[in-house]
């Protein structure tokens, strides 16, 4: 196990690239090595920050308190069985290239989901998503270190409660469950899911007429996100900073009166699913700047650090969004990335 280090720079580390210091900080390089980091003087399991790729955070101050960087690694391949081939990553390893990776080996499943910012333990957390699928629709099993009983525990799919952007490990689970590999069920056979947005012509656009591959998958979304999305090692971002809300059909109706080109997705539940995208552009906010952050002029559901950003600037410009949309259309907005602290939560 390193060495713990102290008063440790944490730009590196968070997406967004803000200023801020952990007060203390150590790289877990195994999982084994969890039940020595638990014993170190510097351990406090309310405070320590389990910090994977730093894409779904927002520093607002020094952290006062342990960091510990997942930065365990590996990819294997556990079973076989009716067209599922199970495949475990480390919670370490970086998300998108594990997505290529599978397409590489010719499984299917994650291509969807090429080009999401952050680490494979991430993903159940978050239950992370992109054209029309979900972390939860691929994930078997997600196996995590108890700090309850401080032991390795499997936890199956229905046991993460999985919803959008939930998980069982934003809710319950917080603070006792820290997520150690994740294993996937990916399929053998191609069946392409193109009904999400734009995906479909683009892959079409590709392809031209010729057989649709998971790669030809990845590489549109790609391709899509590139296009619409700022690269974070160029331009300070989170990726989508707001949810897209759920509101009630009733509500969804009101509102399609008012603007019967809104985006909307109805859901299983009947209610129904907005694009916060959209509604941040209709208040004509793409550009819109406070202090260093803005909001992205080619996506309006993007944050970015535009001009060396302070943590303030960050949370008055999401602040000013959340009131602006809820003002025009009385449906009420909520950050995607945890707030640390979490006293500064939208």
């Amino acid at each position: 196990m390193q060495p713990t280090q102290y008063q440790t720079d944490l730009t590196p580390y968070n997406t967004f690239g803000l200023r801020a210091q952990a007060q203390a900080f150590i790289a877990l390089e195994h999982a084994d090595e969890l039940r020595d980091i638990v014993r170190l003087p510097e351990f406090d399991r309310n405070t320590v920050l389990w910090l994977g790729g730093g894409s779904n955070i927002i520093l607002m101050q020094d952290y006062a308190g342990l960091v510990v960087h997942m930065e365990n690694k590996g990819i294997r391949e556990i079973a076989r069985s009716d067209g599922l081939v199970y495949i475990e990553a480390q919670a370490g390893e970086i998300w998108h290239d594990f997505v290529l990776h599978t397409v590489a080996l010719g499984l299917n499943g994650l291509e969807n989901l090429s080009l999401i910012p952050g680490t494979v333990g991430a993903s159940p957390v978050q239950n992370i998503g992109a054209y029309g699928v979900e972390a939860k629709d691929v994930i078997h099993s997600v196996r995590c270190f108890d700090l309850d009983t401080e032991t390795f525990v499997e936890l199956a799919n229905a046991d993460c409660r999985f919803a959008y952007r939930e998980s069982l490990f934003k809710q319950e689970g917080k603070g006792r469950y820290v997520i150690v590999s994740v294993v996937f069920a990916l399929k053998e056979h191609f069946v392409p899911n193109l009904g999400y947005g734009d995906l479909a012509a683009a892959v079409a656009e590709r392809c031209a007429g010729r057989e649709i591959t998971a790669k030809d998958v990845s590489n549109a979304v790609c391709a899509v996100r590139r296009r619409k999305l700022p690269d974070p090692g160029i331009l300070g971002n989170v990726g989508s900073f707001f949810k897209n809300p759920v509101v009630g059909a009733e509500k969804a109706a009101a509102l399609l009166q008012q603007h019967p080109d809104m985006p909307h997705y109805p859901q299983p539940d009947g209610s129904v699913k907005l694009a916060a995208g959209w509604l941040i552009d209709q208040c004509r906010l793409k550009g819109f700047q406070i202090g260093g952050a803005a909001v992205h002029d080619k996506q309006a559901l993007v944050l970015v650090n535009k001009n060396n950003a302070s943590a303030n600037d960050v949370w008055q410009l999401a602040q000013h969004i959340k009131f602006t949309v809820f003002a025009r259309f009385q449906v009420e907005l909520h950050a995607e990335p945890n707030w640390l602290p979490a006293s500064y939560s939208l």
